[in-house]
């Protein structure tokens, strides 16, 4: 448990003792479990009325043809805010897990390209670990959903992204999806992992944050390509 303290203090000594006994569960399923909670909190407490029209202003920023009978089409099969709960919280939790199950795989198949012994499960306690600093931006979103207006948009409390805290882009703009998506934790994220690689196999910072980077690269680049087309 004292890990938990640690990431935060003294990662390199965190990840020198996940050399020898990688564990993951407990970042795993803290970051999992918080993640739904706080998707749950938000859909129990947002005004319902409210997030049903602002549903329909979403659906119609992304396709303004929509004629009234379309739009009244799509509403009808639209799930409540309560309802929406029930759904969201396990799906954030499952798709949280398989995301870092991913990362798992892909660290052991850039253990194999760099010539280093990486098994699946360093692999989980590299990405486990090294995401903690996101359960921080977990708990400013808890703290704005028991603060804010039950009229708030979910993505206007993802305080630690580009988008709110830096700009407030319209759901249409084209860089909208990357802004709401970035969050500046990341930079926090990529030096652990970048450590915990370092820290193992005693490379570089060049390799390092090479293999840390790598998939954030490609997914925000291909965010950033849609963008500009």
């Amino acid at each position: 448990m004292s890990h938990l303290i640690n990431i935060f203090l003294e990662p390199a000594k965190v990840f020198a003792d996940l050399r020898e006994k990688p564990t993951f569960w407990t970042p795993l399923l803290l970051l999992a479990g918080l993640t739904a909670v706080s998707t749950l909190l938000y859909f129990l407490t947002v005004d319902p009325a409210w997030f049903a029209e602002h549903q329909t202003a979403q659906m119609l920023s992304q396709r303004p043809e929509m004629s009234s009978e379309e739009i009244a089409q799509a509403q009808a099969f639209m799930p409540g805010a309560r309802t929406t709960a029930w759904i969201a919280a396990p799906s954030a939790m499952i798709f949280m897990v398989i995301v870092f199950l991913v990362y798992g795989l892909y660290y052991l198949l850039a253990g194999k390209v760099t010539g280093h012994a990486v098994s699946f499960r360093h692999g989980m306690a590299l990405v486990s670990w090294a995401s903690m600093p996101m359960l921080l931006g977990t708990l400013v979103v808890i703290g704005g959903i028991l603060t804010s207006s039950p009229q708030t948009p979910f993505e206007s409390l993802q305080l630690t992204n580009v988008d709110p805290l830096l700009v407030q882009l319209p759901m249409d703009h084209d860089w909208s999806m990357l802004a709401k998506s970035f969050s500046l934790l990341n930079f926090w994220v990529w030096f652990l992992a970048a450590l915990g690689w370092k820290t193992w196999f005693r490379t570089g910072w060049g390799q390092a944050l090479f293999v840390a980077l790598l998939p954030s690269i490609l997914i925000y680049g291909v965010m950033a390509l849609f963008a500009i087309l």
